[in-house]
């Protein structure tokens, strides 16, 4: 074989394996300026799609696409949703993010965040089994979202052929499992978890999680709150952990890349934190103009190379169209452009 036929061959051979994802990270020495966005349906995503042009011209360079459960899954067709994100849809969204050099990096939100207020999510509608909390609080009464099962045996053989066909879909290589926010974990009404401490649960758990992605050479994100001990930053325990986990953070991989959302504060040691414990960090703020200026900058000012760029969070508030022009995320911007 000829050495063109050779390189040709090896091309190819990368374009059919999927080795070559959406976009690959921003360049070294590049700032990861990034949005995170939801899209609960096809018809969601495609709004989302229009307004990558837009988007990317503003300087946004990366989307975390929250998809959880909104996709019409092949690999569990009991998961599928029927006004989920299709294929083709999730092809085209990659292929016009790589088109203006914006990186694709879907979401599905793991362990916590498997229910809002009296809605339980797919996942634990459709395996109950899973539930770290099985047959408690009806209507989701009494607590903030439900949680499956860390240790439940049956658990990876549902979620991981769910994450690689989002990881093929969207052509990615990178995927964030959120996991912030957890508060049940560990529970007495688990016979797996009961007496185990929050903080080797949740690291095994992240452990699990990013040794599937380590194998499948994609980078793995996630919030950080959970690994931040809530009362010595002063952060309480929505931006930090009071419950242990915060232990976890010496006992997880290095790689991973901290998600470090503060909305609302004006000191954010957890840049610090994180940096020194060996993690790249991507500082993520929310609609607050003034404190999302004031992370981004402290962020931008600390000249530490672990410190990514920022991340921009819309929940809600602001439609994609219109988020170049929304002034949290200009505020969030500004320093790294």
């Amino acid at each position: 074989m000829s050495y063109l036929s050779t390189i040709s061959a090896i091309l190819l051979s990368a374009v059919v394996s999927g080795a070559w994802a959406s976009h690959s990270a921003p360049r070294s020495g590049v700032a990861w300026r990034g949005v995170h966005l939801g899209a609960g349906s096809q018809a969601e995503l495609d709004a989302v799609t229009k307004s990558i042009p837009a988007l990317a011209a503003s300087g946004c360079n990366a989307i975390v696409l929250e998809v959880d459960y909104a996709y019409q899954f092949k690999s569990r067709p009991e998961m599928a949703s029927p006004t989920g994100i299709t294929f083709a849809g999730a092809r085209n969204f990659s292929k016009v993010c790589r088109q203006n050099h914006v990186r694709v990096i879907p979401q599905m939100n793991c362990l916590g965040h498997q229910s809002w207020a009296e809605t339980t999510d797919r996942l634990l509608t459709v395996h109950p089994e899973l539930d770290e909390t099985p047959g408690l609080y009806p209507k989701n009464a009494g607590i903030y979202c439900r949680s499956w099962c860390p240790l439940h045996p049956d658990l990876y053989k549902i979620i991981d052929p769910m994450i690689d066909e989002l990881i093929d879909a969207f052509r990615a290589d990178a995927f964030h499992v959120g996991m912030d926010e957890v508060f049940i974990l560990g529970t007495d009404s688990c016979p797996r978890c009961h007496g185990k401490a929050t903080a080797s649960l949740f690291a095994q758990q992240v452990n699990t999680l990013h040794d599937h992605f380590k194998q499948k050479h994609v980078q793995m994100l996630m919030w950080g709150d959970r690994f931040l001990d809530g009362k010595a930053t002063g952060y309480g325990e929505w931006e930090g952990a009071t419950n242990g986990t915060d232990k976890a953070i010496d006992l997880v991989s290095k790689d991973i890349v901290m998600c470090d959302w503060h909305y609302e504060n004006s000191a954010f040691p957890s840049l610090q934190i994180f940096a020194d414990h060996g993690f790249q960090v991507w500082p993520s703020t929310w609609r607050n103009a003034d404190a999302a200026k004031a992370f981004s900058t402290q962020a931008k000012n600390s000249q530490n190379p672990k410190v990514m760029g920022v991340l921009v969070t819309t929940w809600g508030q602001v439609k994609a169209d219109k988020l170049p022009t929304w002034p949290p995320y200009l505020a969030a911007l500004a320093p790294w452009l």
